[in-house]
């Protein structure tokens, strides 16, 4: 048996923009996370060709907060299935071409739809165990591009900051498809994330804003660019260890993602409301339409910034320091 975990993610500057070749900065967030044990609960059969329809039969899940119980085969006979997938890539990975009956226990503490990577860090988590439990522990080069093939089933055109935030479990500047790059934090400063109730997929989101880009390619480049810049600004902005501007630049951020349609009522609410308690900026995270907003706090206001965030309808609030 082998088990493993990951944590859950938030983006402070860049989505929508990272899509298109813009950076992104964003961070894990340690006090919600996903654990996966796999166990092998008969002999392994002799050895044969991979049949789809046989090893699916062998895996049974168990995940009761993501609405899973029972075999793979039960799930993957409609439309492909992200965590049968993310299996069949980790044995063609390892070369195992006769897979053992498993037993696989995924438990989340992770909302699912809120912009907090519930997806990436399922397919992180899984693809580590299940390894281990093969008898193999793979980099976490080959676990991040594992992981992003499964988030294409989730997001369509995804940038990949989900599963490489996870996967690496640290602050990162992220641009798609080059090295990875950490930075650092000059002082640390504190965050509350707030839910908003409503679930949206990021995968509409990101394809609603593409068709917009392909109607207006001018514009929304133009729009991407200024990301670009607040993006840029910021991480020098965290490096120096400076909030003030931190936060101003949070509050231009959610600014452009209006623009480009993807805020909600209920996350300009709780943007307002944050900013009234006295946060130093707010924004949006993630996909947008729903999931989660975050805002800057300093320590002696996030409990009221809290307060007022649950007032104006989140239906969760996280507190998270970064450093």
């Amino acid at each position: 048996m082998s088990s493993a975990t990951a944590p859950g993610k938030i983006i402070l500057f860049g989505e929508h923009a990272v899509v298109y070749g813009r950076p992104a900065l964003a961070i894990p967030v340690l006090q919600v996370g996903i654990t996966v044990t796999v166990e092998r609960n008969e002999p392994e059969l002799p050895a044969r060709i991979l049949d789809e329809q046989n090893w699916l039969e062998r895996i049974r899940i168990t995940a009761a907060e993501i609405g899973r119980q029972g075999t793979l085969a039960s799930y993957h006979h409609s439309r492909p299935d992200p965590i049968a997938i993310t299996i069949q890539n980790v044995f063609k990975t390892l070369g195992v071409t006769s897979p053992p009956a498993l037993n696989i226990q995924i438990r989340s503490d992770v909302p699912v739809a809120s912009g907090l990577g519930s997806g990436a860090a399922v397919s992180v988590a899984l693809i580590r165990a299940l390894s281990a439990c093969l008898g193999r522990v793979l980099s976490d080069e080959v676990v991040n591009q594992l992981a992003f093939e499964t988030e294409k089933l989730h997001h369509g055109t995804p940038s990949g900051i989900d599963n490489t935030v996870v996967t690496f479990a640290r602050p990162v500047y992220y641009v798609k498809d080059q090295p990875v790059e950490t930075f650092t934090v000059g002082s640390p400063f504190n965050l509350v994330i707030a839910d908003s109730g409503v679930r949206a997929a990021t995968r509409e989101s990101v394809g609603d804003v593409r068709k917009l880009w392909q109607a207006e390619p001018d514009r929304f480049e133009r729009i991407f660019s200024s990301i670009e810049g607040i993006v840029k600004q910021a991480r020098q902005a965290i490096q120096k260890g400076d909030i003030v501007i931190l936060g101003r630049l949070m509050n231009q951020n959610h600014l452009l993602l209006q623009e480009l349609t993807v805020s909600s009522p209920e996350l300009d609410e709780l943007t307002t409301s944050a900013l009234m308690a006295g946060a130093l900026g707010a924004k949006l995270s993630g996909g947008g339409r729903g999931g989660n907003m975050i805002a800057l706090v300093q320590s002696g206001t996030a409990s009221k910034v809290t307060a007022a965030l649950r007032e104006a309808g989140a239906r969760s609030t996280i507190i998270t320091r970064v450093s």
